[in-house]
């Protein structure tokens, strides 16, 4: 298990993403206890960029998203499928980035501070599990650079702890 995160200094963000994720593939190796490997993986996504809020809702009760694992301020408890950016992915299994969180109609503002947000769903046995949840307190600071290693790092995490 890795004890210390190795974070690429004057890298961009792909090269961050390239960095981190098999230190956290290995780090998640250790236990397939998915609580556990959601914490970890909030804990490596904040320390390595800084977003204002990372963390995860999990689906405890059928079209009702629940507060995981997170590393920020204060969060939402509760979710339905039918609010927000999380329910919107929950709903369509689908990744959504919004670049201005204010334009999202439904936006659920559990903190003022965020200004953008990216919301990969963790889709398994074609039903959603859980969403990953990362805002920014900078607008329009999510792209399809983090879509992809965010989908990669979704995708770790259901298989280290299946």
């Amino acid at each position: 298990m890795a004890e210390t995160l190795e974070i690429p200094q004057g890298a961009d963000k792909a090269e961050i993403y390239r960095g981190i994720v098999p230190q956290l593939a290995a780090v998640m190796g250790a236990t397939t206890d998915i609580i556990a490997n959601m914490a970890n993986t909030a804990a490596v996504l904040k320390a390595a960029f800084g977003f204002h809020w990372v963390g995860f809702y999990r689906v405890v009760t059928p079209e009702l998203l629940t507060l995981g694992p997170f590393q920020g301020p204060l969060a939402c408890v509760d979710i339905p499928f039918s609010k927000g950016v999380c329910g919107k992915a929950a709903r369509d299994r689908q990744t959504v980035i919004v670049p201005d969180v204010e334009a999202f109609p439904g936006h659920i503002a559990c903190s003022s501070l965020s200004k953008s947000e990216i919301v990969v769903p963790g889709v398994v046995d074609g039903r959603t599990a859980f969403v990953l949840d990362v805002d920014s307190d900078k607008l329009d600071d999510f792209d399809a650079v983090d879509q992809v290693w965010l989908e990669k790092v979704v995708a770790a995490v259901i298989k280290a702890s299946t």
